[in-house]
Protein backbone atom coordinates (compact mmCIF):
# COMPACT_ATOMS: atom_id res chain seq x y z
CA UNK A 1 0.00 0.00 0.00
CA UNK A 2 2.67 2.28 0.99
CA UNK A 3 4.66 1.79 -2.39
CA UNK A 4 1.29 2.46 -4.44
CA UNK A 5 0.96 5.94 -2.46
CA UNK A 6 4.44 6.66 -3.04
CA UNK A 7 4.38 5.55 -7.30
CA UNK A 8 0.91 7.83 -7.37
CA UNK A 9 2.81 10.85 -5.60
CA UNK A 10 5.92 10.50 -7.92
CA UNK A 11 3.53 10.51 -11.01
CA UNK A 12 1.36 13.77 -9.78
CA UNK A 13 4.89 15.56 -9.04
CA UNK A 14 5.89 13.97 -12.85
CA UNK A 15 2.81 15.87 -13.93
CA UNK A 16 2.91 18.69 -12.23
CA UNK A 17 6.49 19.07 -13.59
CA UNK A 18 5.73 18.78 -16.84
CA UNK A 19 2.80 20.99 -16.39
CA UNK A 20 5.39 23.57 -15.07
CA UNK A 21 8.00 23.37 -17.94
CA UNK A 22 5.17 23.62 -20.89
CA UNK A 23 4.03 26.66 -20.51
CA UNK A 24 0.04 27.31 -21.25
CA UNK A 25 -1.87 28.29 -24.13
CA UNK A 26 -3.48 31.56 -24.18
CA UNK A 27 -6.66 33.00 -26.00
CA UNK A 28 -7.94 36.60 -25.79
CA UNK A 29 -11.23 37.48 -27.39
CA UNK A 30 -11.28 41.23 -27.42
CA UNK A 31 -14.70 41.77 -28.55
CA UNK A 32 -15.41 45.86 -30.28
CA UNK A 33 -17.78 47.72 -28.59
CA UNK A 34 -19.24 44.89 -26.03
CA UNK A 35 -20.78 47.30 -23.43
CA UNK A 36 -20.38 46.43 -19.53
CA UNK A 37 -23.78 44.95 -19.06
CA UNK A 38 -24.52 43.44 -22.92
CA UNK A 39 -24.39 39.58 -21.30
CA UNK A 40 -26.21 37.77 -18.99
CA UNK A 41 -23.22 36.96 -16.15
CA UNK A 42 -23.33 40.31 -15.87
CA UNK A 43 -27.09 41.21 -15.49
CA UNK A 44 -28.69 41.85 -19.09
CA UNK A 45 -32.37 40.43 -19.35
CA UNK A 46 -32.61 40.28 -23.01
CA UNK A 47 -30.04 39.04 -24.45
CA UNK A 48 -28.97 35.49 -23.95
CA UNK A 49 -25.43 34.28 -23.51
CA UNK A 50 -24.89 31.05 -22.17
CA UNK A 51 -21.31 30.05 -23.11
CA UNK A 52 -20.22 33.37 -22.11
CA UNK A 53 -22.22 32.89 -19.05
CA UNK A 54 -20.98 29.43 -18.44
CA UNK A 55 -17.22 30.50 -19.05
CA UNK A 56 -17.73 32.71 -16.04
CA UNK A 57 -19.25 30.17 -13.54
CA UNK A 58 -15.76 28.45 -14.75
CA UNK A 59 -13.56 31.45 -13.77
CA UNK A 60 -12.96 34.83 -12.27
CA UNK A 61 -15.37 37.56 -13.37
CA UNK A 62 -14.31 40.88 -12.73
CA UNK A 63 -17.14 43.60 -11.63
CA UNK A 64 -14.68 46.63 -11.82
CA UNK A 65 -12.87 45.88 -15.34
CA UNK A 66 -12.38 49.11 -17.05
CA UNK A 67 -10.88 49.88 -21.15
CA UNK A 68 -7.83 52.05 -21.47
CA UNK A 69 -9.40 54.15 -23.45
CA UNK A 70 -14.00 55.21 -24.06
CA UNK A 71 -12.86 54.51 -28.00
CA UNK A 72 -10.86 51.85 -30.35
CA UNK A 73 -7.95 52.21 -31.17
CA UNK A 74 -5.95 53.64 -27.95
CA UNK A 75 -7.38 50.91 -25.77
CA UNK A 76 -5.70 48.95 -28.65
CA UNK A 77 -2.30 50.43 -28.46
CA UNK A 78 -2.32 49.81 -24.54
CA UNK A 79 -2.95 45.98 -24.81
CA UNK A 80 -0.48 45.96 -27.46
CA UNK A 81 2.43 48.26 -25.30
CA UNK A 82 1.10 48.15 -21.66
CA UNK A 83 1.34 51.62 -21.51
CA UNK A 84 -1.38 53.72 -21.16
CA UNK A 85 -2.93 56.50 -24.02
CA UNK A 86 -1.53 59.36 -22.95
CA UNK A 87 1.81 57.73 -22.47
CA UNK A 88 1.09 55.97 -26.23
CA UNK A 89 0.14 59.47 -27.21
CA UNK A 90 -2.65 57.30 -29.11
CA UNK A 91 -5.30 59.27 -27.23
CA UNK A 92 -8.22 58.62 -30.18
CA UNK A 93 -9.32 56.23 -32.73
CA UNK A 94 -7.41 56.53 -35.96
CA UNK A 95 -6.99 58.95 -37.64
CA UNK A 96 -9.49 60.47 -34.68
CA UNK A 97 -12.84 62.62 -34.99
CA UNK A 98 -12.60 66.29 -35.37
CA UNK A 99 -15.24 69.38 -35.55
CA UNK A 100 -12.86 72.47 -36.81
CA UNK A 101 -15.47 75.37 -35.46
CA UNK A 102 -15.79 73.65 -31.43
CA UNK A 103 -14.57 75.57 -28.69
CA UNK A 104 -11.43 73.93 -28.12
CA UNK A 105 -8.53 72.42 -30.68
CA UNK A 106 -7.86 68.95 -29.77
CA UNK A 107 -4.67 67.11 -30.18
CA UNK A 108 -3.93 64.45 -32.78
CA UNK A 109 -2.54 60.95 -32.59
CA UNK A 110 0.88 61.67 -31.72
CA UNK A 111 1.17 59.00 -34.41
CA UNK A 112 -1.77 57.43 -36.36
CA UNK A 113 -0.20 53.85 -36.01
CA UNK A 114 1.12 51.18 -33.57
CA UNK A 115 4.79 52.19 -33.74
CA UNK A 116 6.88 48.91 -34.70
CA UNK A 117 9.23 49.36 -31.66
CA UNK A 118 6.53 48.57 -29.13
CA UNK A 119 7.14 45.00 -27.68
CA UNK A 120 3.69 43.30 -28.16
CA UNK A 121 2.51 40.09 -26.30
CA UNK A 122 3.37 38.23 -29.05
CA UNK A 123 7.05 39.28 -28.88
CA UNK A 124 7.33 38.90 -25.23
CA UNK A 125 5.82 35.45 -25.33
CA UNK A 126 7.84 34.47 -28.41
CA UNK A 127 11.24 34.22 -25.96
CA UNK A 128 9.13 31.78 -24.23
CA UNK A 129 8.73 29.64 -27.51
CA UNK A 130 5.11 30.84 -28.28
CA UNK A 131 3.42 30.95 -31.77
CA UNK A 132 1.43 33.79 -32.14
CA UNK A 133 -1.87 34.14 -34.05
CA UNK A 134 -4.32 37.31 -34.87
CA UNK A 135 -7.45 37.46 -36.47
CA UNK A 136 -9.83 39.99 -36.84
CA UNK A 137 -10.12 43.77 -36.50
CA UNK A 138 -6.26 45.46 -35.88
CA UNK A 139 -7.22 49.76 -36.33
CA UNK A 140 -3.68 50.21 -35.43
CA UNK A 141 -2.20 51.46 -38.77
CA UNK A 142 -1.90 49.81 -42.48
CA UNK A 143 -0.11 47.04 -43.42
CA UNK A 144 3.55 48.37 -42.76
CA UNK A 145 2.21 48.28 -38.97
CA UNK A 146 -0.20 45.00 -39.17
CA UNK A 147 0.28 42.05 -36.39
CA UNK A 148 2.21 40.25 -38.80
CA UNK A 149 5.49 42.95 -38.19
CA UNK A 150 4.83 42.87 -34.58
CA UNK A 151 5.58 39.53 -33.17
CA UNK A 152 2.52 37.40 -35.02
CA UNK A 153 3.26 34.37 -36.83
CA UNK A 154 -0.14 33.94 -38.82
CA UNK A 155 -2.69 36.78 -39.00
CA UNK A 156 -5.45 37.76 -40.75
CA UNK A 157 -6.61 41.27 -40.82
CA UNK A 158 -9.78 42.96 -41.38
CA UNK A 159 -9.02 46.01 -44.33
CA UNK A 160 -12.81 46.99 -44.72
CA UNK A 161 -16.57 46.65 -45.36
CA UNK A 162 -19.08 45.34 -42.69
CA UNK A 163 -20.05 42.33 -40.89
CA UNK A 164 -20.74 40.48 -44.21
CA UNK A 165 -18.63 40.04 -47.33
CA UNK A 166 -15.39 41.92 -45.37
CA UNK A 167 -12.40 42.82 -46.99
CA UNK A 168 -9.47 40.92 -45.54
CA UNK A 169 -5.51 40.81 -45.45
CA UNK A 170 -4.85 37.92 -46.53
CA UNK A 171 -8.53 37.37 -48.69
CA UNK A 172 -10.80 35.06 -47.15
CA UNK A 173 -12.72 35.95 -50.42
CA UNK A 174 -15.83 36.45 -47.89
CA UNK A 175 -19.02 36.53 -50.03
CA UNK A 176 -22.26 38.92 -49.35
CA UNK A 177 -23.44 35.77 -47.25
CA UNK A 178 -20.26 34.71 -45.70
CA UNK A 179 -19.75 36.73 -42.01
CA UNK A 180 -16.70 37.71 -40.91
CA UNK A 181 -16.38 36.99 -36.76
CA UNK A 182 -17.35 33.50 -37.84
CA UNK A 183 -14.78 33.31 -40.41
CA UNK A 184 -12.05 33.91 -37.92
CA UNK A 185 -13.21 31.93 -35.46
CA UNK A 186 -12.74 29.19 -38.17
CA UNK A 187 -9.04 30.53 -38.93
CA UNK A 188 -8.60 30.94 -35.30
CA UNK A 189 -9.80 27.08 -35.04
CA UNK A 190 -7.56 26.05 -37.83
CA UNK A 191 -4.32 28.34 -36.10
CA UNK A 192 -5.37 26.36 -32.59
CA UNK A 193 -5.77 23.20 -33.80
CA UNK A 194 -1.99 23.32 -35.90
CA UNK A 195 -0.35 24.32 -32.95
CA UNK A 196 -1.93 22.09 -30.38
CA UNK A 197 1.15 21.53 -28.96
CA UNK A 198 1.69 24.43 -28.10
CA UNK A 199 2.59 26.60 -26.56
CA UNK A 200 0.61 29.09 -28.33
CA UNK A 201 -1.20 33.16 -27.93
CA UNK A 202 -4.01 33.57 -29.53
CA UNK A 203 -5.99 36.91 -30.44
CA UNK A 204 -9.59 36.99 -31.67
CA UNK A 205 -10.62 40.82 -32.43
CA UNK A 206 -14.33 40.38 -33.67
CA UNK A 207 -15.79 43.45 -36.08
CA UNK A 208 -19.02 42.66 -33.60
CA UNK A 209 -20.91 44.48 -32.04
CA UNK A 210 -19.26 47.38 -34.34
CA UNK A 211 -22.21 49.08 -35.96
CA UNK A 212 -23.37 49.01 -38.89
CA UNK A 213 -26.23 47.05 -37.51
CA UNK A 214 -26.24 43.54 -39.25
CA UNK A 215 -26.79 40.52 -37.75
CA UNK A 216 -27.74 36.53 -38.24
CA UNK A 217 -31.28 36.30 -39.93
CA UNK A 218 -32.43 34.27 -37.27
CA UNK A 219 -31.20 35.71 -34.61
CA UNK A 220 -32.81 39.22 -35.42
CA UNK A 221 -36.26 37.41 -35.97
CA UNK A 222 -35.64 36.03 -32.47
CA UNK A 223 -34.97 39.62 -30.75
CA UNK A 224 -37.80 41.35 -33.17
CA UNK A 225 -40.00 39.55 -31.18
CA UNK A 226 -38.42 40.26 -27.81
CA UNK A 227 -37.48 44.14 -28.01
CA UNK A 228 -37.58 47.45 -30.23
CA UNK A 229 -35.33 50.84 -31.27
CA UNK A 230 -36.10 53.20 -28.52
CA UNK A 231 -34.38 54.90 -25.69
CA UNK A 232 -33.70 52.25 -22.99
CA UNK A 233 -33.62 49.68 -25.03
CA UNK A 234 -31.39 47.29 -26.90
CA UNK A 235 -32.05 46.82 -30.79
CA UNK A 236 -33.19 43.64 -31.85
CA UNK A 237 -30.30 43.46 -33.96
CA UNK A 238 -27.63 44.98 -31.52
CA UNK A 239 -28.91 41.93 -29.51
CA UNK A 240 -28.55 39.42 -32.46
CA UNK A 241 -25.60 40.75 -32.40
CA UNK A 242 -24.44 39.71 -29.05
CA UNK A 243 -25.73 36.46 -28.88
CA UNK A 244 -23.51 35.72 -32.36
CA UNK A 245 -20.33 36.63 -30.58
CA UNK A 246 -21.48 34.68 -27.76
CA UNK A 247 -21.75 31.36 -29.85
CA UNK A 248 -18.49 32.13 -31.65
CA UNK A 249 -16.89 31.67 -28.34
CA UNK A 250 -18.78 29.03 -28.04
CA UNK A 251 -17.75 26.87 -30.65
CA UNK A 252 -14.00 28.33 -29.89
CA UNK A 253 -14.49 26.45 -26.39
CA UNK A 254 -15.66 23.82 -28.60
CA UNK A 255 -12.62 23.42 -30.40
CA UNK A 256 -10.05 23.80 -27.41
CA UNK A 257 -12.03 20.80 -25.48
CA UNK A 258 -11.58 18.79 -28.47
CA UNK A 259 -8.40 19.32 -28.88
CA UNK A 260 -7.78 18.18 -25.04
CA UNK A 261 -5.90 21.26 -24.38
CA UNK A 262 -8.17 22.91 -21.95
CA UNK A 263 -6.30 22.12 -18.76
CA UNK A 264 -3.60 23.95 -20.15
CA UNK A 265 -5.51 26.55 -21.67
CA UNK A 266 -6.14 30.79 -20.46
CA UNK A 267 -9.25 31.90 -22.18
CA UNK A 268 -9.60 36.40 -21.57
CA UNK A 269 -12.77 37.76 -23.04
CA UNK A 270 -13.02 41.80 -22.73
CA UNK A 271 -13.97 44.70 -24.97
CA UNK A 272 -11.90 47.67 -26.11
CA UNK A 273 -14.53 49.92 -25.02
CA UNK A 274 -18.00 50.90 -23.07
CA UNK A 275 -21.43 49.87 -25.27
CA UNK A 276 -22.61 52.34 -28.09
CA UNK A 277 -26.04 53.31 -26.95
CA UNK A 278 -26.84 55.67 -29.99
CA UNK A 279 -25.95 57.03 -33.34
CA UNK A 280 -24.84 60.79 -33.28
CA UNK A 281 -24.73 60.79 -36.69
CA UNK A 282 -27.30 59.55 -39.67
CA UNK A 283 -30.51 58.82 -38.50
CA UNK A 284 -29.65 58.77 -34.92
CA UNK A 285 -30.85 54.60 -34.35
CA UNK A 286 -30.88 53.86 -30.24
CA UNK A 287 -28.61 50.89 -30.55
CA UNK A 288 -27.99 49.26 -26.64
CA UNK A 289 -28.42 50.78 -22.77
CA UNK A 290 -26.09 50.70 -20.74
CA UNK A 291 -27.89 50.98 -17.90
CA UNK A 292 -27.25 51.64 -14.59
CA UNK A 293 -24.40 52.63 -15.90
CA UNK A 294 -23.81 56.60 -17.43
CA UNK A 295 -23.58 57.53 -21.14
CA UNK A 296 -21.81 55.37 -24.05
CA UNK A 297 -18.37 54.81 -25.84
CA UNK A 298 -16.52 58.34 -26.80
CA UNK A 299 -17.61 59.46 -23.14
CA UNK A 300 -15.22 58.87 -19.52
CA UNK A 301 -18.39 58.36 -17.64
CA UNK A 302 -18.99 54.47 -16.71
CA UNK A 303 -20.88 53.35 -19.56
CA UNK A 304 -18.17 54.53 -22.03
CA UNK A 305 -15.21 52.51 -20.28
CA UNK A 306 -16.38 49.54 -18.49
CA UNK A 307 -16.53 46.30 -19.58
CA UNK A 308 -17.02 42.51 -19.02
CA UNK A 309 -14.04 40.98 -18.24
CA UNK A 310 -13.71 36.93 -17.69
CA UNK A 311 -10.78 35.00 -17.29
CA UNK A 312 -10.43 31.18 -17.09
CA UNK A 313 -7.31 28.99 -16.73
CA UNK A 314 -5.00 26.12 -15.01
CA UNK A 315 -4.58 27.81 -11.46
CA UNK A 316 -7.60 30.11 -11.92
CA UNK A 317 -10.13 30.00 -9.13
CA UNK A 318 -13.98 29.45 -10.39
CA UNK A 319 -16.82 30.54 -10.37
CA UNK A 320 -15.35 34.19 -8.54
CA UNK A 321 -16.67 38.10 -8.80
CA UNK A 322 -13.60 40.05 -8.44
CA UNK A 323 -14.43 43.85 -7.30
CA UNK A 324 -11.03 44.84 -7.74
CA UNK A 325 -10.71 48.11 -10.73
CA UNK A 326 -8.74 46.68 -13.35
CA UNK A 327 -7.64 48.47 -16.71
CA UNK A 328 -6.77 47.02 -20.21
CA UNK A 329 -2.93 47.46 -19.58
CA UNK A 330 -3.01 44.96 -16.75
CA UNK A 331 -3.27 42.45 -19.87
CA UNK A 332 -0.04 43.18 -21.02
CA UNK A 333 1.99 41.63 -18.04
CA UNK A 334 -0.42 39.35 -17.01
CA UNK A 335 0.18 37.53 -20.37
CA UNK A 336 3.74 37.55 -19.88
CA UNK A 337 3.95 36.12 -16.13
CA UNK A 338 1.10 33.49 -17.61
CA UNK A 339 3.61 32.41 -20.16
CA UNK A 340 6.52 32.91 -17.34
CA UNK A 341 8.26 35.66 -19.66
CA UNK A 342 9.92 38.85 -18.31
CA UNK A 343 7.58 41.91 -18.34
CA UNK A 344 8.85 44.94 -19.92
CA UNK A 345 7.79 48.59 -18.79
CA UNK A 346 4.69 49.73 -18.64
CA UNK A 347 1.95 51.07 -16.94
CA UNK A 348 -0.61 47.89 -15.75
CA UNK A 349 -0.23 45.38 -13.51
CA UNK A 350 -0.34 41.19 -13.42
CA UNK A 351 -4.01 40.26 -12.60
CA UNK A 352 -2.75 36.55 -11.54
CA UNK A 353 -2.12 37.46 -7.71
CA UNK A 354 -6.13 38.04 -8.23
CA UNK A 355 -6.91 35.01 -10.56
CA UNK A 356 -4.92 32.29 -8.37
CA UNK A 357 -6.08 34.24 -5.40
CA UNK A 358 -2.79 35.20 -4.26
CA UNK A 359 -2.49 38.68 -3.64
CA UNK A 360 -3.80 42.07 -4.84
CA UNK A 361 -2.57 44.68 -7.05
CA UNK A 362 0.00 47.49 -5.12
CA UNK A 363 -2.60 50.60 -6.92
CA UNK A 364 -4.96 52.87 -5.80
CA UNK A 365 -5.58 54.56 -8.79
CA UNK A 366 -6.53 53.95 -12.61
CA UNK A 367 -6.25 57.18 -14.87
CA UNK A 368 -8.10 58.27 -18.11
CA UNK A 369 -7.40 61.02 -20.49
CA UNK A 370 -9.62 61.45 -23.62
CA UNK A 371 -9.22 64.94 -24.71
CA UNK A 372 -11.34 64.79 -27.85
CA UNK A 373 -14.84 65.32 -29.30
CA UNK A 374 -17.37 62.39 -29.50
CA UNK A 375 -19.92 61.28 -27.44
CA UNK A 376 -19.12 63.92 -24.74
CA UNK A 377 -16.48 66.37 -24.25
CA UNK A 378 -12.87 66.19 -23.74
CA UNK A 379 -11.84 65.15 -20.63
CA UNK A 380 -9.38 62.93 -17.96
CA UNK A 381 -10.27 61.54 -15.06
CA UNK A 382 -9.45 59.47 -12.18
CA UNK A 383 -10.97 56.38 -10.03
CA UNK A 384 -9.80 56.29 -6.47
CA UNK A 385 -11.61 54.36 -4.45
CA UNK A 386 -14.92 54.37 -4.95
CA UNK A 387 -14.54 57.81 -5.88
CA UNK A 388 -14.38 58.84 -9.45
CA UNK A 389 -13.46 62.45 -10.98
CA UNK A 390 -13.89 63.48 -14.39
CA UNK A 391 -12.55 66.87 -15.13
CA UNK A 392 -13.68 68.72 -18.58
CA UNK A 393 -11.31 70.70 -20.31
CA UNK A 394 -13.61 73.04 -21.95
CA UNK A 395 -14.64 74.64 -18.64
CA UNK A 396 -11.76 73.14 -16.63
CA UNK A 397 -14.73 71.90 -14.11
CA UNK A 398 -14.63 68.86 -12.07
CA UNK A 399 -17.50 66.09 -11.30
CA UNK A 400 -17.18 63.94 -8.78
CA UNK A 401 -19.08 60.87 -7.56
CA UNK A 402 -19.16 57.84 -5.22
CA UNK A 403 -19.68 54.98 -7.17
CA UNK A 404 -20.09 52.99 -4.21
CA UNK A 405 -23.35 54.40 -3.23
CA UNK A 406 -23.75 56.20 -6.92
CA UNK A 407 -22.80 53.61 -9.93
CA UNK A 408 -24.90 55.89 -12.18
CA UNK A 409 -22.85 58.86 -11.62
CA UNK A 410 -26.60 61.29 -10.78
CA UNK A 411 -25.40 62.99 -7.71
CA UNK A 412 -22.39 65.37 -8.13
CA UNK A 413 -20.74 65.64 -4.84
CA UNK A 414 -17.86 68.05 -6.19
CA UNK A 415 -19.65 71.26 -4.77
CA UNK A 416 -19.63 69.55 -0.53
CA UNK A 417 -15.80 67.43 -1.02
CA UNK A 418 -13.31 70.62 -1.82
CA UNK A 419 -10.62 68.67 -0.40
CA UNK A 420 -11.28 65.79 -2.14
CA UNK A 421 -11.42 67.02 -5.09
CA UNK A 422 -8.84 69.48 -5.26
CA UNK A 423 -6.49 66.41 -3.89
CA UNK A 424 -7.69 63.91 -7.19
CA UNK A 425 -7.04 66.56 -9.39
CA UNK A 426 -3.28 66.96 -8.24
CA UNK A 427 -2.67 63.51 -8.57
CA UNK A 428 -4.59 63.20 -12.05
CA UNK A 429 -2.66 66.41 -13.34
CA UNK A 430 0.53 64.31 -11.93
CA UNK A 431 -0.56 61.37 -14.33
CA UNK A 432 -0.84 63.38 -17.72
CA UNK A 433 2.60 64.60 -17.13
CA UNK A 434 3.31 65.79 -21.26
CA UNK A 435 0.32 64.38 -22.26
CA UNK A 436 -1.44 66.64 -24.70
CA UNK A 437 -3.68 68.60 -23.88
CA UNK A 438 -6.80 70.49 -26.15
CA UNK A 439 -5.87 74.29 -26.45
CA UNK A 440 -8.08 77.08 -26.93
CA UNK A 441 -10.02 77.03 -30.80
CA UNK A 442 -9.40 80.10 -32.73
CA UNK A 443 -12.19 79.18 -35.03
CA UNK A 444 -14.20 78.74 -32.79
CA UNK A 445 -17.35 79.72 -33.82
CA UNK A 446 -20.71 78.42 -31.70
CA UNK A 447 -22.90 78.39 -34.61
CA UNK A 448 -20.69 75.91 -36.27
CA UNK A 449 -19.71 74.06 -33.35
CA UNK A 450 -21.51 70.79 -33.74
CA UNK A 451 -20.17 70.35 -36.84
CA UNK A 452 -17.65 67.52 -38.05
CA UNK A 453 -15.08 68.36 -40.32
CA UNK A 454 -12.37 65.91 -42.14
CA UNK A 455 -9.83 65.23 -39.70
CA UNK A 456 -6.02 66.91 -40.62
CA UNK A 457 -4.45 63.38 -41.01
CA UNK A 458 -7.00 62.19 -43.96
CA UNK A 459 -5.48 65.32 -46.05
Amino acid sequence: MFGRVVLIVALCGAAVCAQQTRPPNIVLVFVDDLGGRDLGCYGNKVIETPHLDRLARRGVRFTNAYAAAPVCSPTRASLMSGRSPARTGITDFIPGHWRPFAPLRVPTNRTQHLPLEVVTPAEVLKARGYTSGYFGKWHLGGPQFHPDKQGFDRTVIRTGGGHFGTRTTPDLKLGKTDEFTSAIVDQAARFMTENKDGPFFAMLSPYMVHIPLQGPKDLVEKYGERTQPGEGRHHPTYAAMVEHVDRCVGRLLERIDKLGIADNTWVVVTSDNGGLVRRFSGDRTWVSTNAPLRSEKGSLYEGGIRVPLIVVGPGARAGVTCDEPVITMDLHPTFAALGGAPRSEGDGKSLVPLLTGKGGLERDALFWHYPHYHHHTPASAIRYGRWRLIVTWEDGAAQLFDLGADPSESRDLARTRGELVSELRKRLTAQLGDAALPVKNPDHDPEKAGRWGRHPSRR
